[in-house]
């Protein structure tokens, strides 16, 4: 279904492993991890756009909030009532529903590309998208404390020993990855929750049942499904990200309204 993106997100990728092989080689599991990383970090980029568009219209929900009490004490017990008006309110005020969930729709295909593209690093490979035989050979051969980046925890032995590692390595690093990639996770949720409570009690709810069950996502997935650590990475990196963007455009928001 991604198919189409599988070409320019192994091409991000590889240009930033040229990057950073040169000082550390090519075969340098922290080459590799940066690769990712910056992978990460220029998909954000990109959608700084649309995250800015979805932080002023938070902002315009927010100032809406006593229209929209009253709407919810007028049409009660007519839910389709109270949905049509609330649709005509953030309709004349320039405020798209949608526009709040776009950021976070459009990684979605990115993850899942990357996701393939990690997974497509098999033994005996001859290349991979826009990487070479030599590029397979050389994730293959990096690793990070002994723990291979396009391998996963639950993987059976045999197949980590294929690739020149074991569980004890891939939990050494997966486990820390892990704990750290939940944490990230819910204070970004936890941030979330913050602006939620202004706008929407039934997004807040939600929110607030998403801040403990994503983290434990998190910790399952990477523990029982075959999700590689450079995805754990990703996951690291993505919501780092989103924690810090979240003040940062917070404040140019306020500042131009404050104008």
């Amino acid at each position: 279904m991604f198919d189409f993106l599988l070409y320019p997100v192994s091409a991000i990728l590889w240009f930033w492993h040229t990057v950073f092989a040169v000082p550390l080689g090519p075969a340098s599991g922290l080459a590799w991890s940066l690769a990712v990383v910056f992978l990460t970090f220029t998909v954000r980029v990109l959608l700084i756009r649309p995250a800015l568009s979805q932080v002023r219209s938070a902002r315009r929900t927010r100032e809406l909030a006593p229209q929209l009490d009253k709407l919810r004490k007028r049409h009660k017990g007519d839910r389709q009532r109270l949905a049509q008006e609330m649709q005509k309110l953030y309709a004349d005020n320039g405020i798209s529903p949608l526009g709040g969930c776009l950021p976070t729709l459009l990684q979605i295909p990115v993850f899942l590309s990357l996701y393939w593209v990690l997974r497509d690093f098999t033994p005996g490979a001859t290349s991979n998208h826009v990487f070479d035989r030599a590029g397979v050979e050389s994730f293959r051969n990096a690793d990070v404390f002994g723990a291979k980046l396009g391998n996963w925890i639950s993987q059976p032995a045999a197949d980590l020993a294929a690739f020149g590692t074991d569980h004890a390595h891939m939990l050494a690093v997966g486990l820390p990855l892990m704990l750290a990639a939940g944490v990230a996770t819910f204070f970004t949720m936890r941030a979330s929750l913050r602006r939620a409570e202004t706008t929407s009690p039934q997004v807040a709810a939600v929110t607030r049942v998403m801040m403990y069950l994503a983290p434990v996502g998190v910790l399952v997935s990477g523990a029982f499904f075959p999700m590689p650590i450079a995805v754990l990475l990703y996951f690291l990196a993505s919501n780092v990200w989103t924690f810090g963007q979240q003040h940062v455009l917070t404040g140019v928001v306020e500042r131009e309204a404050a104008r």
